[in-house]
């Protein structure tokens, strides 16, 4: 039996916080969780855009840093620079995946510029909401596993839950592994393959994967869930330009149904982070 990893601490050096749950304490760190390790019920959670609301702009703040990253790595003028960056986030789901593929940047190098650059503690703060929220849920015992599941390096994951308050509430983190070449990250299959090897999923078992929750932002990444056969999976849409767009999607019907939560079978949309206790 393999035994649990302890992740206790933020790689980038010693948090600044003292709230509740701002010392990250994955028991199983990033995996695989050990043979025997009740996994039948599983909630995976994507974090950015997602444990935090869309308009504390970190979003924005990364597309300045990645839009800079293109322009300068690439000798890129601005307009060529965004339109590569759309192109490959687009294609890949992740535009760093379209750096490595193609120009053979150095993705721990870009993290260190992008990600680990953020100065996250000027607009996230602990918040006991939602840290409120995730025990109560945690509480119905319903669900044997917590895990998080993000495109983001380790780092940047870590630093956000301890912001948070929340770095104490997870089993263990999936994250997208710049250190490897090739990248792979949400949506693509390979990624959701590779998280069901780490909880010990058997992707051929639909029933097993009709017990999978999910909760992200991106409308990419749930409906590629959806495809694989997960249960339960939640559209986390806050901004009403990002709502009216879905409606508007010609595939709109066949993954949302009318859009009311009342088909079981298809993805629930939710509004507010709050809002997914109360739609489980």
């Amino acid at each position: 039996m393999t035994a649990p990893q302890l992740i206790d601490q933020n790689p980038l050096g010693p948090t600044r916080n003292s709230h509740p749950g701002s010392v990250p304490h994955l028991q199983y760190g990033f995996g695989p969780i050990p043979e025997g390790t009740p996994n039948h019920r599983i909630f995976l959670f994507d974090i950015d855009n997602c444990l935090y609301e869309r308009s504390t702009m970190i979003h924005d703040m990364m597309q300045v840093n990645i839009h800079q990253y293109f322009k300068d790595t690439l000798d890129l003028d601005d307009e060529c620079a965004h339109n590569l960056h759309v192109d490959y986030y687009q294609t890949y789901g992740l535009a760093l995946e379209g750096l490595v593929r193609n120009h053979q940047v150095d993705a721990l190098d870009y993290n260190l510029k992008i990600d680990d650059a953020l100065d996250l503690e000027s607009v996230l703060s602990y918040n006991p909401k939602l840290r409120e929220m995730l025990i109560r849920v945690r509480e119905l015992g319903r669900f044997d596993l917590f895990w998080l599941v993000t495109n983001a390096y380790k780092n940047h994951a870590l630093r956000v839950i301890s912001i948070l308050g929340v770095a104490d509430l997870f089993d263990g983190l999936t994250f997208c592994d710049y250190a490897q070449y090739p990248i792979v990250c949400k949506p693509m299959t390979e990624f959701y393959y590779r998280l069901f090897d780490t909880l010990r999923v058997d992707k051929d078992d639909k029933e097993h994967l009709s017990h999978l929750y999910f909760v992200d932002d991106s409308g990419l990444n749930v409906a590629a869930a959806h495809d694989l056969g997960f249960g339960h999976v939640f559209h986390y849409l806050e901004m009403d330009a990002d709502y009216k767009k879905a409606l508007q999607s010609p595939k709109f019907t066949e993954y949302y149904g009318k859009g009311d939560n009342k088909d079981k079978s298809k993805i629930k949309i939710i509004r507010l982070i709050l809002d997914l206790e109360k739609n489980i």
